[in-house]
C-alpha cells in the first residue's frame, strides 16, 4: 500500500480523498492556491503545500508544480480527483516518468477511451450501439455538410476531447450548420488546444444513463449499475440518481451494463470509470461516450451499492484485486443527488461570490453533504461555483425525494446565493415525481421558472441579532418588545427555565 497520496484538486473532491486516506492509514498531501489559503479542506489532510497564483492554470492545472510538491513531499502516489488534470493521459504517462503511481486508468486507455471519436470506433467494433454519426476528422466543410444531410436534422456538435458542454452545439436545420460549427471547432481549441469535431444524430427525447465500472490489474471488471443524469442545465448534470427510473425493465439495465464491460475490457481498463448512453423513447439505448475517471456523482453509486469508490481507486492503483464478484455486487434502495452551487437561478443562473457568512448542513439517517466549505471563508469566481453535494437514499424513490426534499429546506447558506430553491421546485415538480425527466425536461418544465419572494441574508441577519439582543421576546420584563420598545435587558435566569446553578 502506498505511504503518502498528493492530492492535485481542491474543495469537497479533495476532503473525500482524504477521508479516504485516512481509513486506509496513507499520509495524504494537499496542495492549495492563493485563494484557497484557510479552506477547511486542508486541515484534513497530513501535509499541505501552497501553489503560487489564483488560476486553475497556474495552480491545479500546474504539472510542474505538481511534481515539484510530490518531489518535496516524497509521494508514491497522486490522485488527481475529477475535472482539472484527472482526464490528461499525459499527466499521467509523466507520473510514470517520475516514478509516482497516478491513481486512474492507464495513460493508454485514457487516450483511447477519452477520446470521443476513437472511443466510438472501438464501441462499434466491439459490438455496443452507437448514434448515428460522423468523425470530422479530415474532411471539409463540404463533406460534412453533405454527412449530416444524410444524418437528418437535428444534429449535435460536440469535441472530439474533453466535456463540461464546451464545443458542443445543437444544429436544428442546414442554415445553421456552418455557423455552429465554426463556433464549436474555435470552442474545442480554446478549451482542450484540439478543434477535432464530430457530428452525430441529436435525440429531442432521450435520457442520460450511465454505467459505472471498477476494474482491476488481475483481469477482474465489474458493472457497479447505472445512474439516471438526465436533469442538465446547458449540458452540466443537477440532479442524479439511481436506479435509472427510465430504466423500468431488468433486461434494458442487464444489456447496457454487459455493453459498457465488453467495451471497458476490449481497452483493458483498470480503476473507476463510467460508460455514458443515451436511452430513446423506445428504450433503446446508444454508447455516448467514456469518463475515465471518477465522477462528480460517485456518491449515488457508493449509497445504493454501500462501495468505496474513492478507496477501491487507492486499492487498485496499489495492486490489490477486488475481492468480490459481479454476483456480490447488488443495487439496494434508491438515492439522490444534488449539486448545490453558488449561482443565481433568478440572474440566469449568474455565478455568485462573496463571503459564507453562515453555513449550517442536515444531518439524519441516509444523508450525506460532501463539500469542502465553512462559514467565513470566500467563495471567488475562479474556479467551479459547486459549493456541496447532497445525497439521500431511501428504500425506493419516493422516500429519497422526500428525504432530499427536507434536507434542502434545513440547509443554511447565508452570504451567496444559491439553486437551492430551483432544486427545491424540481424536487416538487409532477413530471419529476413521475420519473418522466428526459433530458429536455428543464427546457419543457422549468423554462419559466420564477423564485417566490425571499428576504435577503441581510434582513434575516439583522432580524437575527435583533431577536438575540432582545432576549428572542421570551417573557414580559426579559427583553419584550411593547409598543415598539423594549421594556428592559435579556434576563438569563428568567428566560433559562428550570436551569440551576447546582450539581445533581
Amino acid at each position: 500500500m502506498f505511504e503518502k497520496i498528493l492530492v492535485a484538486n481542491r474543495g469537497e473532491i479533495a476532503q473525500r480523498i482524504f477521508v479516504a486516506c485516512q481509513e486506509l492509514g496513507i499520509r495524504s498531501v494537499a496542495i492549495y492556491s492563493e485563494v484557497d489559503a484557510g479552506a477547511p479542506w486542508i486541515w484534513l489532510a497530513d501535509e499541505s503545500y501552497p501553489l503560487s497564483g489564483v488560476a486553475a492554470s497556474e495552480t491545479y492545472l500546474n504539472q510542474e508544480a505538481v511534481f515539484d510538491v510530490a518531489r518535496t513531499c516524497r509521494a508514491d502516489a497522486i490522485h488527481p480527483g475529477y475535472g482539472f488534470l484527472s482526464e490528461n493521459a499525459d499527466f499521467a504517462a509523466a507520473c510514470e516518468k517520475h516514478g509516482i503511481t497516478f491513481i486512474g486508468p492507464s495513460p493508454e486507455s485514457m487516450r483511447l477511451l477519452g477520446n470521443k471519436a476513437e472511443a466510438r470506433i472501438l464501441a462499434e467494433r466491439t459490438g455496443v450501439p452507437i448514434v448515428p454519426g460522423v468523425d470530422g476528422s479530415g474532411k471539409s466543410d463540404d463533406d460534412l455538410i453533405d454527412a449530416t444531410a444524410a444524418i437528418g436534422y437535428p444534429v449535435l456538435i460536440k469535441a472530439s476531447a474533453g466535456g463540461g458542454g464546451k464545443g458542443m452545439r445543437v444544429v436544428w436545420s442546414a442554415d445553421e450548420f456552418l455557423d455552429a460549427l465554426y463556433i464549436a471547432r474555435s470552442e474545442a481549441a480554446s478549451s482542450f488546444g484540439d478543434d477535432h469535431i464530430l457530428v452525430e444524430k441529436f435525440f429531442t427525447k432521450i435520457h442520460h444513463v450511465e454505467i459505472q465500472v471498477l476494474g482491476d490489474g488481475h483481469g477482474n471488471l465489474l458493472h457497479l449499475f447505472e445512474r439516471e443524469c438526465s436533469i442538465q442545465r446547458r449540458h452540466q448534470k443537477i440532479i442524479e440518481e439511481s436506479p435509472a427510473p427510465v430504466i423500468r425493465d431488468n433486461q434494458l439495465r442487464q444489456e447496457m451494463a454487459t455493453a459498457a464491460v465488453r467495451l471497458t475490457l476490449a481497452a483493458g481498463y483498470e480503476n473507476a470509470g463510467t460508460v455514458e448512453f443515451i436511452v430513446d423513447e423506445n428504450g433503446r439505448f446508444y454508447f455516448l461516450e467514456m469518463n475515465t475517471r471518477l465522477q462528480v456523482e460517485h456518491p449515488v453509486t457508493e449509497m445504493v451499492t454501500g462501495l468505496d469508490l474513492a478507496v477501491w481507486q487507492i486499492r487498485i492503483a496499489a495492486g490489490e484485486a477486488l475481492p468480490f464478484s459481479q454476483e456480490k455486487v447488488r443495487q439496494r434502495g434508491h438515492a439522490i443527488e444534488c449539486r448545490v452551487y453558488a449561482e443565481d437561478p433568478s440572474n440566469n443562473f449568474f455565478p455568485s461570490t462573496g463571503k459564507l457568512l453562515l453555513y449550517s448542513v442536515p444531518e439524519g439517517p441516509g444523508l450525506r453533504i460532501d463539500d469542502g466549505i465553512e462559514a467565513g471563508m470566500e467563495i471567488t469566481p475562479y474556479y467551479d461555483p459547486m459549493l456541496a453535494k447532497v445525497i439521500t437514499w431511501g428504500h425506493d424513490r419516493d422516500e429519497a425525494v422526500r428525504k432530499m426534499v427536507r434536507a434542502l429546506r434545513e440547509m443554511i447558506i447565508m452570504g451567496v446565493t444559491t439553486n437551492i430553491p430551483y432544486l427545491l421546485s424540481i424536487l416538487r415538480e409532477p413530471h419529476f415525481l413521475a420519473g418522466q425527466t428526459p433530458t429536455d425536461y428543464i427546457d419543457d418544465w422549468m423554462a419559466d421558472w420564477q423564485p417566490q419572494e425571499t428576504i435577503g441574508d441581510e434582513a434575516w441577519l439583522g432580524a437575527a441579532v435583533f431577536e438575540l439582543l432582545q432576549g428572542g421576546g421570551k417573557s414580559k420584563g426579559s427583553g419584550t418588545v411593547v409598543s415598539g420598545e423594549v421594556e428592559d435587558q435579556p434576563d438569563p435566569w428568567k428566560d433559562l427555565a428550570s436551569w440551576r446553578n447546582v450539581q445533581t
